[in-house]
């Protein structure tokens, strides 16, 4: 059998995915996180006298510690599971895939295999976050300087 027999066999084999059950269950999935972290904002400004603006950085971090709890307890899996690409969603996706990855090398010990491992990640996501931030105000700054914006 060559490949492209094997190809053929398997397309004809494979079941076919039903692409409205999951781009509905991606929504219901990504729109009930972020739905979770709107009432998380509306906590701190309601609670914690934040402004809409400053709740932001708050409610960045307890997202993201919510989903490392929920990957520590394998919920997240579960979510993921059903809603796909949904429970992908930036900052809830970021802690659960850093959490993943140091709960998988946990067995090559705390420096080389969960710290090498959470970084191995992060440490891109982190090193574009600064050096796009870099070039954004940057960006601004000239613009800023040209009279273009303001402040």
């Amino acid at each position: 059998m060559d490949k492209e027999q094997y190809s053929t066999i398997e397309q004809e084999i494979s079941p076919k995915p039903s692409i409205v059950k999951n781009v509905f269950k991606a929504f219901i999935t990504g729109g009930t996180i972020c739905l979770i972290g709107q009432f998380v904002a509306l906590f701190y400004i309601t609670f914690f006298d934040f402004t809409e603006r400053t709740a932001s950085n708050p409610t960045v971090a307890t997202m993201v510690f919510f989903s490392m709890l929920l990957t520590g307890f394998g919920i997240y899996k579960k979510i993921g599971q059903f809603g796909g690409a949904g429970g992908a969603v930036p900052i809830t996706g970021f802690g659960n895939a850093v959490v993943s990855s140091a709960i998988e090398h946990r067995t090559e010990g705390y420096v080389l295999g969960v710290g090498g491992n959470i970084f191995k990640l992060a440490g891109s996501v982190i090193l574009w976050g600064v050096f796009s931030a870099f070039a954004v105000a940057l960006i601004k700054t000239i613009l800023v300087k040209m009279g273009v914006v303001s402040w």
